[in-house]
């Protein structure tokens, strides 16, 4: 079913006491969204977010009409008006033509929003152009903004120049002031106060994560021989090319198999990527395998024995947990939330300034037998396991939203 426009005549304003009755709204500023999945973490961020507060309110979804990197829109949906997806949500999927000042700030007028969320903190149409729509209109509900690791020190490398114009030009303005930042962890919560202003009001609500929910299954495993696998956006903030390196430093007489699973986001990055893997030992076997999609993440990692990721800097990373929750170990950097892994026997998290931890690291786990292996994979998956039964996701998120 499509709703066309956006509920409301022009000029027709909802009864006061009408609305105090409703569920609030909540309009939801993303790049990308179902059905996409070349995006990555960010968007399970937002579909979790969807699925387990549509009961309290009513989620509209502004996002791309296509996937990341793709030239076409999604086949099966509308474009440019409200798609209903399910009870309490509907998805608006803009097309580059739709993106235009007038357009954004009509469908904010006439949807009437309780609450405006930005899933991004430097996307020019899906954050910036909203945002200055809602302060040149005096917006009198609620901005929410989620950084989702851009500001975390390893993000901030990135393009730097461009960043640090905008924060300064946000803090000139004092614009920090009329919104509420959603840190999904501590570190985040330090780094939207020391990129923004020790004033900024700053909520904690912790990432919504998925859970493989299969029960643990044993995968063979044999000594000095390893099955590894990276899931994430080929980019240099994902690091990819720091594993390729160290994996050159192994022993010629192990033999390792290396999965890259991820859209090439940036080509020149990928192409060094690749080069590296080119000239890599004859025991080392890479393959180059393309974007997955995520309803296919949980049983394509369940082939593997280590999951990979030397990343710069995660606020969360949704593949991490994935990976733990299917029993598999992971070799990450310390630049994520998951920290302390090998006192647990369930991962390594490791200094990128050191790669000789990482080699140590992998040989490790080459040398690992079944039933040592079975010990870290069974850690990995009831760490993750435990997490999720603990997990208080909803008081955090209706002090976020209310």
């Amino acid at each position: 079913m499509v709703i066309c426009g956006s509920g409301l005549l022009d000029g027709e304003k909802r009864d006061p006491i009408r609305k105090q009755m409703e569920k609030k709204k909540i309009l939801l500023f993303t790049n990308w969204y179902e059905p996409g999945y070349k995006g990555g973490g960010p968007i399970q961020s937002c579909r979790n977010i969807v699925e387990t507060f549509k009961d309290k309110f009513d989620f509209f979804v502004f996002t791309s009409d296509r996937d990341l990197g793709e030239n076409i829109p999604y086949p099966g949906i509308d474009t440019d008006q409200w798609n209903e997806s399910s009870e309490g949500v509907k998805i608006w999927y803009a097309s580059p033509l739709f993106l235009r000042k007038h357009n954004v700030q009509k469908l904010i007028a006439g949807l009437d929003p309780d609450i405006v969320y930005f899933n991004s903190m430097f996307s020019p149409k899906y954050t910036l152009l909203p945002l200055w729509v809602l302060i040149q209109t005096n917006f009198a509900g609620k901005t929410v903004l989620a950084p989702r690791g851009m500001l975390h020190q390893g993000a901030m490398q990135q393009k730097n120049i461009k960043k640090n114009v905008f924060l300064k030009i946000f803090k000139l303005m004092g614009l920090y002031r009329k919104i509420v930042f959603h840190a999904t962890g501590e570190q985040e919560q330090k780094d939207i106060v020391s990129n923004i202003s020790k004033n900024a009001k700053v909520i904690v609500a912790e990432n919504i994560p998925n859970l493989d929910g299969e029960p643990w299954k044993e995968r063979s495993k044999t000594s000095n021989h390893l099955n590894c696998v990276f899931i994430s956006r080929i980019e240099t903030k994902k690091n990819l090319h720091y594993f390729l390196e160290v994996l050159n430093r192994t022993d010629d007489s192990c033999s390792i198999n290396f999965d890259i699973y991820g859209e090439e986001e940036d080509l020149n990055y990928t192409r060094r990527c690749k080069e590296l893997a080119g000239a890599l030992k004859p025991h080392i076997h890479i393959r180059f395998l393309g974007p997955l999609p995520h309803w296919e993440i949980f049983s394509t990692i369940r082939r593997y024995h280590l999951f990979i990721l030397p990343t710069l800097g995660e606020n969360f990373g949704h593949a991490i947990f994935e990976a733990m929750s299917t029993g598999c170990p992971v070799l990450i950097s310390d630049q994520t939330p998951w920290l302390n892994l090998a006192s647990q026997k369930l991962g390594w998290d490791l200094p990128l300034k050191d790669p000789d931890k990482f080699l140590d690291a992998l040989r490790q786990a080459l040398h690992f037998d079944q039933a040592e292996y079975n010990i870290w994979s069974r850690n990995a998956y009831q760490y993750a396991s435990d997490f999720y039964q603990r997990l208080d996701t909803k008081t955090a998120y209706l002090k976020l939203f209310c």
